[in-house]
């Protein structure tokens, strides 16, 4: 199986080397080589689920989507300082050893915990990504149910690709869910989104499971498997770009801008913050608090009577 199918770090990454480089040449404690690498880690696996092959494809959007993305994870403001730290004397490393030609990190700046997320969709912008979908493409589908849930429920990509046809109650306009730790939470996921996912169980769904190659789960790429990672951000991808060319503006898109943009517009139309917790499967509430662009006062209200498209 590929790298970029299992997530793990590439040769072309050079992390070994770099480790060596802190320990021999910058002459830096053992204990700061662990934490570089294990902050360039995560920067790898980023990388592999954007589907970049080498270093030199990552830009400086998609370093400071990095960093967002682990600042909604609930990493202290001093662990972000430090992965930045990190990120700098990687590029620079391999800069020196002509790896890259450019250092992306330059003006990459750590976030700040508790302030506004930088990017969120408008709900145009959703609805523009979403009618980028070819109807006259066989998977779409699947592609359109994808990209509902994403919003509809504000589901992590892991857990998006982790979800099995048994995990759905959409009936009930529910869906069970498996998060961080193997914990499992229910989640709403709307009327749009169910009726999305009914149509591809229905019309899509069957002509992939034809060698019973699925093992049970709901989204499946076209050998009938299910879809990996690095699949499904380049499905997202596809259609966001698709959405550009045709006019929209979105600025740089993710699978985890959709959980942002879930969440912010659940309380800008005046969700509970108690409940969109619950809904993100957060355990501490102050993580949940970077959604919160404004004071207002959160009404307790249902999942179905605030989000744009349940």
């Amino acid at each position: 199986m590929p790298d970029n199918e299992r997530g793990g770090p590439r040769p072309a990454f050079r992390l070994e080397e770099f480790a060596d480089y802190l320990r021999f040449e910058r002459r830096v404690s053992t204990r700061t080589v662990e934490a570089y690498l294990r902050d360039c880690g995560r920067m790898v696996e980023t990388a592999v689920e954007l589907g970049c092959r080498e270093p030199a494809e990552l830009t400086l959007a998609d370093l400071r989507d990095h960093l967002s993305r682990l600042s909604d994870r609930g990493l202290a403001t001093s662990t972000l300082a430090r992965c930045r730290s990190a990120l700098r004397t990687y590029f620079r490393f391999l800069l020196s050893e002509g790896c890259v030609d450019t250092d992306p990190t330059e003006g990459l700046e750590a976030p700040a915990r508790g302030r506004p997320l930088p990017h969120v969709l408008t709900y145009d912008g959703v609805v523009a990504i979403l009618e980028a979908v070819p109807i006259e493409d066989g998977l779409a589908n699947r592609d359109r149910a994808m990209l509902e849930v994403l919003y509809g429920s504000g589901v992590r990509i892991s857990e998006l690709i982790g979800l099995k046809v048994r995990d759905l109650l959409l009936d009930d306009g529910l869906a069970v869910v498996r998060g961080k730790g193997d914990k499992q939470r229910l989640v709403p996921v709307g009327g749009s989104a169910a009726r999305a996912v009914q149509r591809y169980l229905r019309d899509t769904r069957p002509g992939l499971d034809t060698r019973s190659q699925s093992g049970g789960a709901l989204f499946l790429n076209h050998h009938g498997r299910p879809l990996s990672r690095t699949g499904a951000w380049k499905i997202v991808r596809r259609h966001v770009d698709a959405a550009k060319a045709a006019g929209a503006r979105l600025g740089h898109v993710t699978p985890h801008t959709f959980r942002h943009t879930f969440a912010t517009h659940l309380l800008e139309n005046g969700a509970d913050l108690a409940a969109v917790q619950e809904m993100l499967g957060h355990a501490d509430i102050s993580t949940t608090q970077i959604y919160t662009h404004v004071d207002r006062t959160y009404l307790r209200e249902e999942h179905r009577r605030y989000h744009p498209r349940a």
